[in-house]
């Protein structure tokens, strides 16, 4: 069996976007100044901002380069629910006003966020607002613009429980904080691993924060025990242990459909997806059987490169999974393929 440990903490540094990156900063300045002008207009309404955190990957260190070069940035604006207005999608409206005075092309208010992208540099943006009560409750704002009153609401949620749950390192026995660092290096390598082998179409719905969660509970369940750093054996007991899990669900079709449940409230499946404007259990048929198709195919090269003696046999296999970011092992150098932070040929 070859040692590949080597390659894959290489493979984690040339894919992972770390708060220290310079793109990372840029983004930061964009949001930092975007996040004052937000607390003044919010304020001016009648709603001051009382908190704002980051959320998504930045917020959990799980944030890698995409392929496209756009970096994604997801903030939460929390507002007194005494002050918030009864319309959940009116402090949506003020931060679409405010982004497009901002540079930014064609903000849309989603279902649970308002999302733009600014026009001068590789940045998407999202923004969800929540309100708080006097128990600490918070309450998600639902709704777009046009959305009747039957399909708007302040719907209770708990962001800041799911990115607890995430870093929590209490469910590990042994070094919690070693276990939790590689569970994250795991993250990374299969969103890498989505990007370079889905279409645009469909890896935007193999959602990151499902990819999460059903990694951190496979890890929990069967990695806990494990003291020793191994990042081949972790990902191909993790990726095994998704596909014998109960995420996949068989249809009468022979087709599948995925399906994760979030661990905080509202419990809500991840996955979710609406057919004919009513919502149906997991994802699309087609985004739930091409993921299965590909985890089984990721699953057997893992297995392979595990059991291949040569470490150059073996990194070739884990690079043709992962995309030219991941390192070839006892090469010379002028044979190695050139990569990019995103995984093309430079």
């Amino acid at each position: 069996m070859a040692d590949l440990q080597t390659q894959f903490k290489a493979f984690n540094s040339n894919i992972y976007l770390t708060g220290q990156s310079d793109d990372f900063k840029r983004a930061k300045e964009k949001d930092d100044s975007i996040l004052k002008e937000l607390k003044v207009v919010f304020k001016e309404k009648g709603y001051p901002i009382i908190e704002s955190f980051k959320q998504g990957s930045f917020a959990v260190d799980t944030a890698i380069y995409n392929l496209d070069g756009d970096y994604d940035f997801d903030r939460t604006l929390i507002i007194d629910a005494d002050y918030a207005p009864d319309d959940p999608v009116e402090p949506k409206r003020v931060i679409k006003e405010v982004l497009e005075k901002r540079n930014f092309k064609d903000p849309k208010i989603k279902k649970p966020c308002v999302t733009a992208d600014y026009k001068s540099f590789n940045l998407h943006i999202d923004y969800t607002v929540y309100k708080v009560d006097q128990s600490y409750t918070t309450f998600l704002a639902i709704g777009k613009h046009g959305s009747r009153d039957e399909h708007k609401d302040w719907a209770q949620s708990d962001q800041k429980g799911l990115i607890e749950w995430i870093n929590n390192v209490e469910c590990y026995t042994g070094n919690g904080s070693k276990k939790r660092h590689q569970y994250k290096r795991l993250i990374r390598f299969m969103k890498r691993w989505r990007d370079v082998n889905f279409s645009d179409e469909v890896k935007k719905k193999i959602f990151s924060i499902g990819l999460t969660v059903m990694i951190k509970s496979q890890y929990t369940n069967q990695l806990s025990h494990q003291e020793q750093v191994d990042d081949l054996k972790a990902l191909s007991l993790i990726v095994e242990g998704i596909l014998n899990g109960s995420y996949l669900k068989y249809q009468s079709d022979g087709k599948y459909r995925v399906s994760v449940q979030l661990p905080t409230l509202p419990y809500r499946d991840i996955f979710q997806h609406k057919t004919d404007g009513y919502s149906s259990e997991g994802s699309d048929k087609n985004i739930g059987t091409q993921f299965r198709n590909k985890l089984i195919y990721l699953n057997d090269e893992l297995k392979k490169a595990i059991v291949e003696p040569d470490p150059y046999e073996a990194s070739k296999l884990l690079r043709a999974v992962f995309g030219n970011c991941f390192p070839l092992a006892n090469i010379k150098k002028n044979e190695n393929t050139p990569y990019s932070r995103t995984g093309t040929s430079a």
